[in-house]
Formats: C-alpha cells, sequence, structure tokens
C-alpha cells in the first residue's frame, strides 16, 4: 500500500478517535456499512445521546416518585388503653358534699379559761360519742376547737366523729389541720387513712395508716391495712406494667423514626449519586471509534505490502483508489 495514502487514513482513523461524530457524515455511509457489518458500532450524536439520557433519568426520577409514593409508611401504634383493675371497693363511700366545717384560727393566743372551756366542750363531745350522738358530738368539739384552735387532738378527734357519720371530706380537713399542728399526730394520721380509704384513694391511705401505726399501733389499723393493701397494691403493679409499656411503645417510636430518617438520608444520597452518573455520562460519549493501530472486530483481514488491510484489497492492486483525497473528508466533516 502507498504509505502516504496509508498515512491519510490513520490520519483520517485519529481524527475519528478525536471526534467520533465525523463518521456520522452522510458520505461515508458505506465506510459504516462496513464496520459494523464487521460487529463494530458507530456511536450516536451528542445531541441523541444526552437526549436519551435525559429521558432515562426522567423515567428514573418517575419511578422513584411511584416507589416513594407506593411505599408503605410505617402506621404509629394506637394509643394503650389501660384496662380496669379489679379491686375490693365494698366500704368506698360517695364523698360529702358539704360545706367547710368551721375551723378556728391556729395562730390566736388561748388563755387558760379558753383552754378549761375547750377540755369541758371536749368531755361532753366524748359522752356523746359514747352514747352514739356523733352529731352532738360534732357540736361539742367545734366549740372546743373555736375555744383552742392550737389543738392537734381537738381536729383529730372531730376527725374520728366525721369518720363514723361516713363524711370522709371533712374528716381529711380536720386531720389535714391536726398534722398541721403536729405532725407527729397518730390520731390525725389515723383517721386520714381511714378516711382516704372511704374515699377509694388507696395508696395515699396506706400511706397514712402505716405513718400511724409506726407512732401509735392499734387493731383497727392493722385492720384497715389489711383491706386497704392489697388494692394499693394492685394498683401499683398495674401502674408500673403499663408504664413499661408506654417506655416500649417509645422506644418502637424512636426507632421507627431513626430508620425513617436513615432511610431519607439514604434516598437523598442514591439521588445525588444519580444525578451525578448522569452528569458524567452525558459529559462522556457512550462508545469510541477502535484505537490506530488496533483491528477492527474480527481483525482486517491481510493485505498486500501491509499487516493489515482492508477485505480484498483496494482496487489497483491492493492499494488505496487511485486519486481519493480523504482529507478532504475532514475538511468537508
Amino acid at each position: 500500500m502507498d504509505p502516504s495514502k496509508l498515512k491519510q487514513l490513520r490520519q483520517f482513523i485519529q481524527q475519528c478517535e478525536s471526534d467520533p461524530s465525523i463518521l456520522l457524515d452522510p458520505s461515508l455511509s458505506f465506510f459504516r456499512d462496513y464496520i459494523e457489518s464487521l460487529g463494530g458500532k458507530i456511536p450516536s450524536s451528542d445531541r441523541d445521546q444526552k437526549a436519551k439520557s435525559r429521558v432515562v433519568d426522567e423515567m428514573d426520577e418517575d419511578i422513584d416518585d411511584i416507589e416513594e409514593e407506593t411505599e408503605p409508611l410505617h402506621e404509629e401504634e394506637p394509643d394503650i388503653i389501660e384496662s380496669d383493675v379489679e379491686l375490693d371497693d365494698s366500704d368506698v363511700v360517695q364523698p360529702d358534699d358539704d360545706p367547710p366545717q368551721k375551723m378556728g384560727d391556729p395562730s390566736i393566743e388561748v388563755s387558760e379559761e379558753d383552754r378549761d372551756a375547750s377540755q369541758e366542750a371536749k368531755i361532753q363531745a366524748m359522752e356523746a360519742i359514747s352514747e352514739g350522738k356523733f352529731g352532738d358530738a360534732i357540736d361539742h368539739l367545734t366549740k372546743a376547737i373555736l375555744l383552742n384552735p392550737t389543738s392537734a387532738i381537738m381536729y383529730a378527734t372531730r376527725a374520728s366523729v366525721y369518720v363514723k357519720l361516713k363524711k370522709p371530706n371533712a374528716a381529711i380537713r380536720d386531720a389535714t389541720a391536726a398534722l398541721e399542728i403536729n405532725p407527729d399526730s397518730a390520731k390525725g394520721y389515723k383517721s386520714r387513712g381511714i378516711a382516704r380509704a372511704m374515699l377509694g384513694h388507696w395508696e395515699d391511705a396506706v400511706k397514712d395508716l402505716h405513718l400511724a401505726s409506726k407512732l401509735d399501733y392499734d387493731d383497727e389499723i392493722y385492720a384497715v391495712l389489711k383491706k386497704v393493701e392489697p388494692n394499693a397494691h394492685k394498683i401499683e403493679e398495674h401502674r408500673k406494667k403499663y408504664n413499661r409499656l408506654r417506655k416500649e411503645q417509645e422506644s418502637r417510636k424512636a426507632e421507627r423514626d431513626r430508620q425513617r430518617r436513615r432511610a431519607e438520608a439514604q434516598a437523598a444520597y442514591d439521588k445525588a449519586k444519580k444525578e451525578e452518573q448522569g452528569k458524567k455520562s452525558g459529559s462522556t460519549s457512550p462508545g469510541s471509534f477502535p484505537a490506530a493501530g488496533a483491528a477492527f472486530p474480527g481483525g482486517f483481514p491481510a493485505g498486500s505490502g501491509s499487516s493489515g488491510g482492508f477485505p480484498g484489497g483496494f482496487p489497483g492492486g491492493g492499494g488505496m483508489p487511485g486519486d481519493f483525497d480523504y482529507s478532504k473528508i475532514l475538511k468537508a466533516s
């Protein structure tokens, strides 16, 4: 083969490598057909490739949107509804709603005459209690309290009478007043504990009754505790159970939130990565012309005067066509 023709062919191939779109020139359709007949691939134009890439990206985004819309959301767990606790409330009474009883002013100074008169009223109250006249006892004790409002025992005694009258709220008011004057009033804790049990305030009742038994134990406190403590224990166990269930539910919710945030972060990362890959694939040609000196798929059959040539050689004894100047092809492109 003529060296000058070979040089032109080499230049043409190098030009095709640097700009494969040259091969898309209509005048080179015969050459494209030849390359494809050997199994070669002619790259499409950048414009077509970019359009195709854009369509594919848009389809991918649409699919992602559909997948995100159809992805099952983590359903929120329903609120925990506590079951009822079976308690022994046979001794519970309806709360009394009478106007508050008369209370004395513990800040006043009490004379000796008032103390003596208060004590006399208390004696009359105790006689009324022994006779079962609880209404009269309340009147006498109220008189005693107004005469000597600094006496914790007067309030505690009237509280115990209100317990007998099944007026737990009034009893609690008196017992609390007694404990404000004397925090170590066993009778105050006892009366308030029994009154709280009558209202079904089991846990508060147990606390008061235990304090009363430490200060001054008696059989009545023991009998009330025997009824109250099982209810208080059931309530405590019930509360612990549902506190545990709520904590477990909160832990599951926190884990779902972590998974959701992790999935959102992963989706954002995948989307950014896909966009970056799309940019890269759009800036590079999807195919390339065979490198200079490299054989076409299947190889060029050997021709005369060179290590490889076109099949059957070019006309005129295996050389390039007579006076055809391939540099014109480059200019034309």
